[in-house]
């Protein structure tokens, strides 16, 4: 049996725009909650948010924004950015989310290549001074920009005609982008992922019903907004189903997170490893009631399988998922269902998501693996991006001429279609002609006891071409060296599989949305034990 996978559904995909669907979301759930901003202090109804939204969709119109107009958000997690993402998409304007981590000349290049003509900013972020960046700041499509506060109210004191804003919606189409969002380049800058409506409006409504989202959901979302697992997980899934957002603070905080939970009564929590990890090991974890908590999501990076176990007992997520994605396919392409047998529920990424394709081919030939077999994962479908912004050759690269977008990440398919995720093509370790996948040996060093996280990556080796190297993070109190790790893999993993190298840190390099940095610890490594010499040169 080949590696290929269609999710087949009784649910149609739905056939409409952001607006439209929201539009009927306010007139079906007007009277209950919506939004709750903790940190600021806001809770709106559907009613509430929904008039929010209308102003602020005729402030645009009266600001001059025209359909496929590139709007700026660059903002951690606010009310305001759920304001305007649901605005901007009732005009047909198009998105553009700044990673809130941004400086000067991040943020020139973004808003350069999209061509943003508008930009709503927050005044900073932690030791950022947003105002100050963008002043210096190169962009010559930027009209104006609308600093969150009084710039906010400013904007929203001038609106069209609520029969200006019917006139608009009545020109949209729900093939056309609504949003752009840049991907983590490992070479090079950044691309524009460009997404329609009907992209992520439909990703956002499968995830909610793999979920079993109701009005009666209150969703904590710790994690970005400008980020798919924000906007799209969370606030598309939320909102399609007439639950409530919960934002616990503006930034990831674990002791925020969890008073949130108990206060709220949520009923769902979305995070990555790392967050779990984060709240499950805080201080004051155990005085919290959490017992409200039925579901949630963990992505974003590599599940831990402990991890998982302990969300599931710990923090009652009985109905906890896995999802897979990418931002170019808006991004969920797997994910686990409630009632996953649970060895499936920790060792997988779930099974194909609704109406779409995957399927597992050899990375050099592109010919459909057998299950079982480790290839490249590739996805077609409806939540296929259109492109990158302005790039249509790094388009034609990652697209390939049947549909099937190319995601870069080795996988497994078992015979049940169950995908399992074992590392990224360009992450894999070849050690003197052995391919070795980090993630195998991730999770065999996290049944450690006294191991709480670890990342395992390559180094250059000047006999092996690339040797294995471990960063872990002990659990509090915990004592082991270099040597007694080595112990522990002895005669357990293959030889080849043993890390030469460890390091005991405190914490891994994150990105904002708290993933991973390999690349940071391997250029440490690389630095710091003199391993230049030994790396291939171009």
């Amino acid at each position: 049996m080949l590696s290929y996978a269609h999710g087949t559904s009784e649910t149609p995909l739905r056939g409409e725009t952001i607006g439209r669907m929201w539009d009927d979301v306010v007139a079906r759930h007007g009277d209950r909650p919506a939004l709750v901003a903790r940190h600021q202090g806001v809770r709106w109804t559907y009613a509430e948010l929904g008039a929010e939204v209308d102003r602020c969709a005729r402030s645009l119109l009266a600001a001059g924004v025209a359909r496929g107009d590139r709007v700026g958000i660059w903002s951690p997690n606010k009310a305001e950015w759920v304001v305007l993402q649901f605005a901007t998409a009732k005009i047909g304007a198009i998105l553009v989310n700044v990673n809130p981590s941004y400086r000067r000349s991040e943020l020139e290049y973004a808003l350069r290549q999209s061509g943003c003509s508008l930009l709503v900013l927050a005044p900073g972020f932690r030791d950022a001074d947003y105002v100050e960046i963008l002043r210096g700041t190169d962009a010559p499509a930027l009209r104006r920009s609308v600093v969150l506060g009084p710039g906010w109210d400013e904007l929203l004191s001038v609106t069209a005609a609520p029969a200006e804003l019917e006139r608009r919606a009545g020109e949209l189409d729900f093939d056309q982008p609504i949003n752009i969002q840049y991907t983590s380049g490992t070479t090079g800058f950044p691309k524009g992922a460009t997404l329609s409506h009907h992209n992520i409006l439909n990703n956002g409504f499968f995830i909610g019903e793999t979920l079993g989202y109701t009005e009666a959901d209150l969703v904590c979302l710790p994690v970005p907004f400008y980020h798919c697992f924000g906007m799209v997980l969370g606030n598309l899934a939320i909102v399609t189903h007439g639950a409530c957002i919960v934002i616990p603070s503006e930034a990831f905080d674990p002791a925020a997170v969890l008073e949130a939970v108990a206060a709220e009564r949520c009923t769902s929590l979305y995070g990555v490893p790392t967050m779990f990890i984060a709240e499950l090991d805080s201080p004051d974890f155990a005085r919290h009631d959490l017992s409200s908590l039925r579901t949630g999501i963990m992505a974003g990076s590599p599940c831990p399988v402990e991890v998982m176990r302990r969300v599931r007992t710990e923090l009652h997520m009985d109905e906890v998922t896995i999802c897979y994605g990418m931002t170019e396919t808006s991004p969920v392409s797997t994910q686990t269902r409630r009632g996953t047998p649970i060895e499936k529920q920790v060792t997988t990424v779930g099974q194909v998501h609704p109406h779409l394709e995957v399927k597992i081919v050899d990375p050099v030939g592109g010919r459909t693996l057998p299950r079982g077999e480790t290839g490249e994962l590739c996805t077609r479908g409806y939540s296929v991006m259109l492109g990158y912004w302005d790039d249509e050759e790094a388009t034609r690269e990652a697209i390939d001429a049947a549909g099937w977008m190319h995601t870069g990440d080795l996988a497994v398919m078992d015979d049940e279609g169950y995908v399992n995720i074992v590392g990224r093509i360009k992450d894999m370790i070849i050690r003197g002609g052995e391919n070795v996948y980090p993630r195998e040996v991730e999770e065999f060093l996290y049944t450690h006891p006294a191991v709480a996280d670890v990342q395992v990556f390559g180094v250059p080796d000047e006999r092996y071409g690339e040797a294995v190297c471990a960063w872990v993070i002990l659990r509090e109190g915990a004592e082991l060296d270099e040597d007694g790790l080595r112990e522990f893999c002895a005669g357990a993993i293959a030889r080849f599989k043993v890390p030469r190298y460890v390091r005991f840190v405190d914490a891994f390099p994150l990105t904002v949305t708290g993933k991973v940095q390999k690349f940071r610890m391997r250029e440490a490594e690389i630095a710091e034990r003199g391993l230049a010499a030994a790396a291939p040169t171009a």
